[in-house]
């Protein structure tokens, strides 16, 4: 009797462990930082010549500010509006955007290619959204 009871104990046991196991792999299962840490950030060699395209996905007229610039450009739906390449060694470079009736956008941001950012704005139901971004020195990208 002594016997079965230890068999049966030691079945318990053993389902009990490959069970919570295998119905909880994140709790039991290491993981690095990789695979928790979300997309690297965008970012260009610092000092190389990169070109940015703004494309509006919006069905409005938006308004865009280049930062050097004191006038507003304005984008038209299905736009691409491009800026000659700028060299990231000089001061910061920002692109404001907004649209006139108050509504809030989304700014996404692609690497074409080792020398085209591509920026698209598309509509955004959370408030306040995205409103500039901003092309540092050191290569990094930032959306603010």
């Amino acid at each position: 009797m002594l016997k079965i009871s230890k068999i049966v104990s030691t079945s318990i046991i053993a389902t009990t462990l490959i069970l919570g196991i295998t119905n909880h792999p994140n709790s039991t299962l290491a993981q690095t930082c990789a695979s928790k840490c979300g997309r690297r950030p965008l970012q260009f060699v610092p000092g190389q010549l990169v070109r940015v395209e703004v494309v509006n996905r919006t069905p409005r007229v938006l308004a865009l500010q280049k930062s050097e610039f004191s006038e507003s450009i304005a984008i038209q739906p299905g736009q691409t509006i491009k800026f000659e390449q700028v060299r990231l060694t000089e001061p910061n470079i920002s692109l404001l955007f907004w649209d006139d009736t108050g509504r809030s956008l989304s700014a996404s941001l692609k690497k074409l290619n080792a020398s085209t950012l591509r920026v698209e704005l598309r509509p955004n139901w959370c408030q306040p959204g995205d409103r500039s971004v901003y092309v540092r020195d050191d290569g990094m990208i930032n959306v603010l």
